[in-house]
């Protein structure tokens, strides 16, 4: 990690989509995941939809999305690669309307990590392997970000949201922590 609150292995993307935090401690990994268009992977549209450039005419889907706003720290792609969006003293808008522990608002004490992928697709060993690496970094450069302060979109937000699904194996990737 360098000095700007950036992964120093990650390619660099700037969202525009992000705020200050309050004066929250991060203490909060949410684990999401995402495919655009649902299901299919790599494009670069995931990138151009955190920068708000996402040209809706090029599916129909991205239509239904062109008003969405979102980001997240950092994007996991099939194959390992890491492409930061927001800067981790910086607010992500990845958690929505959220609750952890009775604290709502997730977005301002947390911090989100997007695989590229699906509920019902298993995840690659390249993206477990890049989420843990990354993963230990944050547990050591925020201390209050535990294994039990670790969890799933689907956890803040249950009924609302379901990633990162069940495929996604917590017991493999909590062991190696």
């Amino acid at each position: 990690m360098n000095d700007s609150s950036c992964l120093q292995k990650a390619k660099i993307c700037l969202s525009p989509n992000c705020s200050s935090r309050e004066k929250d401690e991060i203490s909060l990994l949410v684990i999401h995941n995402i495919s655009l268009p649902p299901g299919e992977f790599g494009g670069g549209y995931v990138e151009q939809f955190f920068q708000n450039i996402l040209d809706p005419q090029a599916h129909p889907y991205f239509d239904e999305i062109k008003e969405l706003k979102v980001s997240s720290h950092l994007f996991i792609e099939r194959d390992g690669s890491v492409t930061q969006f927001v800067p981790f003293d910086k607010k992500a808008w990845h958690a929505g309307v959220s609750n952890f522990n009775g604290r709502e608002n997730c977005n301002e004490f947390s911090i989100g990590i997007e695989l590229e992928g699906t509920d019902e697709l298993e995840y690659t060993q390249e993206q477990y392997d890049t989420l843990v690496e990354v993963s230990r970094e944050l547990m050591v450069s925020y201390p209050l970000i535990t294994k039990g302060n670790i969890v799933g979109h689907c956890d803040i937000a249950p009924g609302r949201k379901t990633d990162p699904g069940e495929t996604f194996d917590w017991d493999l990737y909590l062991s190696r922590l």
